[in-house]
């Protein structure tokens, strides 16, 4: 499976079961050295086996979607990213380092649900970040974290391992989906102007922001089996936050009702008003097969989840409608409602852990 690492149907599932459940450890540690970035960097084979190992630990294997296979399968992604043309002519080693770990290590240690929740419940977290990218300041500081328990940057000057955390940390917090409009705007206005350079180590890293932020939300983007997976789990934890909130009296929020919402809604609302605009905008960027083979498999899928729809309508005509779901005809409610919570959730099949279970967060770092 590794020969067809670059491939863009690549089965993460399959692959994670090939490798007993280490699939983060394998993909991030061949990819690492099929760059030769382990010689290069000097990088010791003990300190980094162990900080991929510590890296797959602490994700949660109790979150199906924001756990370990997630960010395997968007390491996977990010690489078909780094081999398209424009990246792979223009980036450098350090460029292609700092962009496979930031994938490896972008939702690490994510609790299982949204920053609105942990705001709402006084987590800590909200508190230590001041209720501000909450979720990806702490995957960046535990990325942190870890690099330095492990010293695998010890070797290098100082400055210049500080420098790879902060670049880590810059890549990390673009994934914050409340800044999507941000980032977007900024990248079709480069684009309108044409004046990316990327001779320019500033505009190299924004493009690597950029990939980082297809690859983490590109489920959409691969072939049905693969999207439909990733769709089901990732609205499932949606409603298990809001099982949650039910059980505890909180507001249960938007898309997070089982009650009220479908896969399929949820999904399509997702593609039109967040999937589509940016994977739009990086086909105009990278007008490459790979571009077009994704928005193809987008607009299918989104098409098999409008005929799930249908289906299940006719099935339950008789049903009144709620009042509290979300209609996909509604464009900004469901636009607002899916940006805000897509990147913070994480969906589970089985029950829920523990550290959900008591919406008031006190345990510490």
């Amino acid at each position: 499976m590794l020969e067809k690492v670059g491939t863009w149907n690549f089965d993460i599932f399959l692959f994670d079961r090939l490798t007993n459940g280490n699939s983060l450890i394998t993909l991030t540690y061949h990819l690492l050295n099929q760059y030769g970035l382990v010689e290069l960097f000097q990088l010791d084979m003990v300190k980094l086996w162990r900080f991929l190992v510590m890296v797959q630990e602490d994700y949660h294997s109790g979150n199906p979607y924001h756990n370990a296979v997630h960010a395997a399968d968007v390491t996977q992604a990010m690489y078909c990213y780094l081999r398209e043309p424009m990246l792979a002519k223009s980036m450098t080693s350090c460029d292609i380092l700092l962009g496979l770990l930031a994938a490896a290590t972008h939702d690490l240690d994510h609790p299982g649900v949204n920053q609105p929740f942990l705001i709402k419940t006084d987590h800590y977290l909200a508190t230590l970040y001041r209720n501000t990218s909450v979720l990806e300041n702490h995957h960046w500081k535990s990325a942190v974290g870890l690099l330095r328990e492990t010293g695998l940057f010890s070797h290098l000057p100082a400055e210049d391992s500080l420098n790879m955390e902060r670049e880590l940390g810059s890549l990390i917090l673009a994934t914050d989906i409340s800044r999507q409009n941000e980032y977007l705007s900024r990248f079709r206005l480069h684009l309108d102007q044409d004046n990316l350079c990327l001779s320019n180590a500033s505009h190299r890293h924004f493009v690597l922001q950029m990939a980082l932020k297809c690859a983490d939300i590109c489920n959409p983007c691969r072939p049905w089996e693969l999207s439909k997976l990733w769709s089901e789990k990732v609205t499932e934890e949606f409603f298990q936050q809001g099982d949650i909130e039910k059980k505890h009296k909180l507001e249960v929020s938007l898309l997070c009702d089982r009650d009220a919402n479908t896969v399929g809604n949820i999904q399509i609302g997702f593609m039109t008003y967040v999937a589509e605009p940016l994977f739009a905008e990086w086909a105009r960027f990278s007008d490459t097969r790979l571009s077009q083979t994704m928005l193809g498999h987008m607009g299918l899928n989104k098409a098999s989840w409008g005929g799930l729809q249908q289906e299940q309508t006719s099935v339950s005509e008789e049903a009144e409608p709620s009042t509290s779901g979300v209609n996909t005809e509604d464009a900004p409610a469901a636009a607002a409602v899916v940006v805000a919570q897509r990147d913070s959730n994480a969906a589970t099949t089985t029950g829920g852990t523990s550290s959900k279970e008591i919406p008031q967060g006190s345990r510490e770092s």
